[in-house]
């Protein structure tokens, strides 16, 4: 590689670092806001137990209602068993869980689509990791 396409390439990866620093009062990293918006409720590693909702590891790619040694609701069951997680019904569930499965007990509302798209991405990311 030429200097100047060293330098370039150096200057892109220090404009790119410091556009995903999280200064004081901006917005939080996906991890925090995967935490803030599902973790009073759920777990994320890997075999960690499940919370009072089911562990979300491997959630994309999953049949609904399948986390092994959850008990889930008869409406969660009725509306979404046999599917599979998908990107699409995950960003469905967090815009309105009572549209996409009445009666079950998750009641989980998150308007803002980019903050759903991070946290769609961050599960779909998840089998990668």
């Amino acid at each position: 590689m030429r200097p100047i396409g060293r330098w370039l390439s150096a200057t892109a990866l220090l404009v790119w670092t410091t556009a995903m620093a999280q200064p004081a009062g901006s917005e939080p990293t996906v991890p925090a806001l995967v935490k803030s918006s599902c973790a009073s409720c759920h777990t994320f590693a890997k075999n960690e137990a499940n919370g009072q909702g089911p562990n979300l590891f491997g959630l994309i790619g999953r049949t609904a209602g399948s986390a092994p040694g959850f008990a889930y609701s008869a409406g969660l069951t009725k509306a979404l068993g046999g599917k599979t997680w998908s990107k699409e019904l995950l960003d469905a569930w967090l815009t309105d869980t009572e549209r996409v499965a009445p009666g079950s007990l998750m009641t989980f509302f998150l308007d803002d689509a980019k903050s759903r798209q991070a946290i769609v991405d961050y599960f779909a990311g998840q089998q990668a990791r």
